[in-house]
């Protein structure tokens, strides 16, 4: 079983699953553990879509039993004992709309493989193909891929792992999909659907078409590819075509600036079955839910740091004028300023001196979390009447507390 798992697949999930724990602790350290609420939201989220879908696939695709579409369950179960699955998952046929190709998925630990119509209908005269997408979908469950899908989800995103990751676990599972097939032709005729289509696949010759992985060396080709989450077609033909035959394929070395550029792309892990994309839109969500309410904290906290700027400066008047007359201000008129509409900013509505009280009032552009309330601080002359103390961790402040300037949080 071990000569079924592409070399590569097991170093870049450990790999990807080291990362992922950090991530995982940083999110959920980071954010004093508020990020639990967020991911069992989008957990909940995900079970009703992904029920959305199981309910569609139950009530109107053809579940493969014993008595219903034989041929296929035979071989299913055929596959799932040469690859050691003790319990088959329910498969069913569904209604292709002309796409050629099968999947699997997973919900509330059942799993479960999908044949599309038009790829059984299309290989009707070579049965044996179908075999190589049994075993290839078998792949992914015997594998665990579907399993580890959510935990490895915050690794996956970056450049380079992600996408590689996910190609590795495509050639695990043509091996897969190949040990499944009595014959090799099987495994490439099945393939050929994929590259040629419903009727053409029979006239594709697949030792030129496995030659056309020879131009996938060059910069775009191999950019491409290091971005996404499958291996070329043309390439996994001839993998599986020198497996068959006990050799290493000759395939061209990716061209070094598209590893270089392809360090700066990131990529969405949205393979996983039908619930990868769910589990890509939930982290994103997770993600938003946390970086959205910071960045608008930061926005809000940066208006009022308009108001503490402007403080500082009647503050030296306020001092100004005691030096002068011993005694604080009783309104902006006494202490120089202008009427306190007339003094504002670009989020200050007025400034408004008052005995010595300094009350910063905002509005006009500002964020509506401050719109309308005040920034104050409270001016007390020391005991030895050599200056003034100021304080604006008071109640006067109608500002909420985490937007205040840090000195005046309560």
């Amino acid at each position: 079983m071990e000569k079924l798992v592409y070399p590569h697949e097991p170093v870049l999930k450990g790999i990807a699953l080291a990362v992922a724990i950090v991530l995982w602790a940083a999110l959920i350290i980071g954010t004093v553990g508020i990020a639990l609420a967020y991911i069992l939201a989008f957990f909940l989220f995900y079970l009703f879509a992904q029920s959305a879908f199981i309910a569609y696939l139950r009530g109107n695709a053809v579940r493969i039993t014993p008595g219903q579409m034989g041929d296929l369950h035979a071989r299913i179960e055929r596959c799932c004992r040469t690859l050691n699955i003790q319990r088959a998952p329910e498969a069913y046929l569904l209604h292709g709309n002309g796409v050629l190709n099968a999947f699997a998925t997973r919900f509330l630990g059942r799993e479960f493989i999908v044949l599309l119509s038009d790829v059984a209908d299309a290989l009707e005269q070579q049965p044996g193909a179908l075999d190589f997408y049994i075993g290839h979908e078998l792949g992914h469950i015997a594998r665990k891929h579907l399993v580890w899908a959510p935990v490895l989800a915050p690794a996956l995103i970056l450049p380079l792992l992600g996408a590689g990751y996910s190609r590795a676990r495509e050639y695990t599972c043509d091996r897969h999909g190949l040990a499944c097939c009595e014959k090799p032709e099987d495994a490439l005729r099945g393939m050929a659907a994929l590259a040629a289509g419903r009727d053409r696949w029979r006239a594709l010759d697949l030792a030129r078409f496995q030659e056309q992985a020879g131009v996938t060396g060059g910069f775009w080709m191999s950019f491409h590819e290091l971005t996404g989450g499958y291996p070329w077609l043309s390439k996994r033909m001839a993998w599986v075509a020198a497996l068959a035959e006990g050799r290493k394929p000759a395939l061209p070395s990716r061209n070094a600036f598209a590893w270089l550029l392809a360090l700066f792309v990131p990529r969405l892990p949205l393979a996983g079955g039908g619930g990868g994309a769910l589990v890509t839109v939930a982290m994103i969500g997770i993600l938003a839910a946390i970086a959205i309410p910071a960045y608008q904290d930061y926005t809000v906290r940066t208006q009022v740091a308009e108001g503490a700027v402007m403080a500082e400066q009647v503050k030296r008047i306020v001092a100004d004028y005691y030096g002068h007359n011993g005694k604080l201000p009783a309104d902006n008129q006494s202490a120089g300023l202008k009427e306190p509409s007339a003094v504002n900013g670009r989020y200050v509505e007025s400034v408004e001196i008052s005995n010595g009280v300094i009350t910063i009032t905002y509005g006009g552009g500002a964020n509506p979390l401050i719109a309308g309330k005040a920034l104050v601080y409270s001016g007390v002359v020391a005991t030895d009447h050599s200056h003034i103390v100021w304080y604006c961790n008071t109640p006067a402040n109608t500002l909420a507390n985490k937007y205040l300037p840090r000195a005046c949080r309560r």
